[in-house]
C-alpha cells in the first residue's frame, strides 16, 4: 500500500472573511517544535493561493526563517560569538550603534519578517539609511524636525555603513546557523564612503608649536618621534627603551596602548603587524640626551632606570606608560593656542605621510614607515593635497610635455601699434630728434597711409610712461 504524503500547506478562511496561507516548514532548531509559516491576510481566495505558492517555494529553496528570533536577539547571538574576535574599541563602537540606532528601530521586529518580504525589507533598510543621513535623530520614529529645540545633525556615512555591516554580519551568521533563510540586509546598498579630507599642519604652522614643546624635552621628543615615525599615539605611548636598537638606529613598533578605566593596557598594533622605522642622526642625538635625563631623574629618586622602562611615562621612575588621552589633550591645547586648523594629534601622522610623498619618497617606503598593510590606504586616507606638491607637478608637466607652436595664433598688431613702433624707431635713429616736434598729424597720416585718428592714438601710446 502506497504511503500517503503529508499535507504541506493549506488556505484557511478567517472569521473576518479574509484568507491566509499556512505552510508547514519543518521544526524550530532552538525549540524542536513544529514550525509553521503564515502569510499576511488577503481579501480573496486567488491572492491566498499566490501566497501559498510563494511560501511553499521559500520552504523548497530553504529561504524561510526557521525561528521566531527577533532582529535584536539575532544580533545579540552574533555579538556573543564575535566578542573575543573584535578589539575593545570596536566592540564599544558596535554596542553604541546597536543601542542608539538599531535597537530603537528594530525593537520587537522578527528576523523572519525580512525573509517573508525581501523587497519590502530592502526598501525599508535603504530608507532608514537615508533618514539617518539626513538627521541622526531619525533613529526613533516620529521625530518632529520643526520643533524649536531640534537641530538636524546628519549621521556620518561611515557610521551608517557600520550599522549596515552589523545587520549584514548578524544575518550572515543566522543564515549559517539556520535561523534565517536569506541574508536580506546584504542585498541593501549602504551609503558610499565619506570623502577623506586629511588636513595636516604645514611646516610653518608646526614650527612655533614644536619650539614651545621642546621647552620640556620629554614632550618635545614625543611630538618629534610621532612626526618622524608617523606612529599612532597608542604605539608611541608604550614604547620601551628595549624597542630602540641604537646600533642599527632603528625603532621597533610592535605594541599599542589602550586606555581603559584610567589605566594603559598593552595590546597588539591596529593591524597586528610589527614594523621597523630607521631614525636619523638628530633623532638619535635627542634620544641619547633624553635617556641621560631619565637616568639622572631616576638616580635622584634612588633607583636605576630599568632597561625595559617606558620611553614616555606618567610616573617619575618610568615604570608606567604615558596615557594616550593625556597626550591627546595636551596636543589639543597647544594646537588651539597656535591656532592650527586641526587640533587632533593624529594630524601629525597625516603630516608625516604627506611630507614624505611630497619630497619624492616612494609609496612603499612611506607605507612601511607608518605601518599600513596597503599602499592604497596611505594614498586614500593619509596624504593631503599640498600647494608645494601641486606646483612641482605643474613644473614637471611643463618640462616634459612637447611645447606647442603658437606663433600663428598670436594676435596681429593694430595699425596704431605698428605706427607707434615705427615712430619710436624714427626718434631713436635721430630722424625726429628728441625735443623737436613731430610733423602734423595729417602729414604723418598721408606719409604712412593711415587715418588722422590712428596717428593721434599712436602718439598717445608714445606719451605713455614706460613700465
Amino acid at each position: 500500500m502506497a504511503k500517503r504524503s503529508r499535507r504541506r500547506g493549506h488556505i484557511e478562511e478567517r472569521s473576518n472573511g479574509t484568507f491566509r496561507a499556512v505552510v508547514s516548514a519543518g521544526t524550530n532548531p532552538l525549540t524542536g517544535k513544529r514550525l509553521v509559516l503564515k502569510s499576511e491576510p488577503v481579501e480573496d481566495w486567488d491572492e491566498a493561493e499566490v501566497e501559498l505558492t510563494r511560501l511553499l517555494s521559500q520552504v523548497d529553496e530553504q529561504k524561510h526563517a526557521r525561528t521566531n528570533l527577533t532582529v535584536l536577539e539575532l544580533i545579540d547571538k552574533w555579538c556573543t560569538v564575535n566578542e573575543s574576535k573584535q578589539a575593545r574599541k570596536t566592540r564599544q563602537r558596535r554596542d553604541q550603534l546597536i543601542r542608539d540606532y538599531i535597537a530603537p528601530r528594530f525593537e520587537g521586529v522578527k528576523a523572519k519578517k525580512f525573509t517573508t518580504d525581501p523587497k519590502a525589507s530592502i526598501e525599508f533598510l535603504e530608507g532608514y539609511y537615508a533618514l539617518l543621513q539626513s538627521c541622526r535623530f531619525n533613529n526613533v520614529r516620529g521625530t518632529y524636525h520643526k520643533a524649536k529645540d531640534h537641530k538636524c545633525e546628519p549621521l556620518a556615512n561611515s557610521s551608517v555603513r557600520a550599522i549596515h555591516f552589523i545587520l549584514t554580519a548578524a544575518f550572515k551568521q543566522g543564515l549559517k546557523w539556520g535561523y534565517v533563510g536569506t541574508n536580506v540586509p546584504a542585498m541593501a546598498d549602504p551609503p558610499g564612503f565619506d570623502q577623506p579630507e586629511p588636513d595636516p599642519p604645514t611646516p610653518e604652522e608646526l614650527t612655533p608649536l614644536m619650539n614651545e614643546a621642546f621647552k620640556s624635552l620629554d614632550w618635545g621628543l614625543f611630538l618629534w618621534l610621532t612626526m618622524i615615525t608617523g606612529s599612532r599615539r597608542g604605539e608611541m605611548c608604550v614604547l620601551r627603551w628595549t624597542d630602540l636598537n641604537a646600533e642599527r638606529r632603528r625603532l621597533h613598533i610592535k605594541r599599542a596602548g589602550d586606555q581603559l578605566a584610567g589605566e594603559v593596557v598593552e595590546t597588539t598594533t591596529k593591524r597586528k603587524q610589527h614594523h621597523h622605522v630607521t631614525l636619523d642622526d638628530l633623532t638619535m642625538e635627542l634620544l641619547e640626551r633624553y635617556r641621560d635625563q631619565c637616568a639622572g631623574q631616576c638616580k635622584a629618586l634612588g633607583v636605576e632606570l630599568s632597561s625595559d622602562a617606558f620611553i614616555f611615562s606618567g610616573s617619575p621612575d618610568f615604570s608606567t606608560a604615558l596615557k594616550p588621552n593625556t597626550a591627546t589633550q595636551r596636543y589639543r591645547r597647544a594646537a588651539k593656542r597656535h591656532k592650527l586648523r586641526s587640533t587632533r594629534l593624529h594630524s601629525i601622522r597625516h603630516y608625516s605621510a604627506t611630507e614624505l610623498l611630497s619630497a619624492g619618497v616612494d609609496i612603499k617606503t612611506v607605507q612601511g614607515r607608518i605601518g599600513h598593510t596597503s599602499a592604497a590606504t596611505t594614498l586614500k586616507f593619509y596624504v593631503a593635497w599640498t600647494d608645494r606638491a601641486d606646483q612641482s607637478a605643474a613644473q614637471v608637466l611643463a618640462q616634459t610635455i612637447p611645447r606647442p607652436s603658437y606663433e600663428n595664433h598670436r594676435r596681429a598688431p593694430h595699425a596704431y601699434e605698428t605706427l607707434a613702433a615705427t615712430l619710436q624707431q624714427d626718434i631713436a635713429s635721430g630722424k625726429y630728434p628728441v625735443g623737436s616736434e613731430l610733423p602734423l598729424s595729417r602729414d604723418l597720416a598721408a606719409l604712412h597711409k593711415v587715418s588722422v585718428g590712428t596717428v593721434s592714438r599712436a602718439i598717445g601710446e608714445l606719451k605713455k610712461p614706460a613700465l
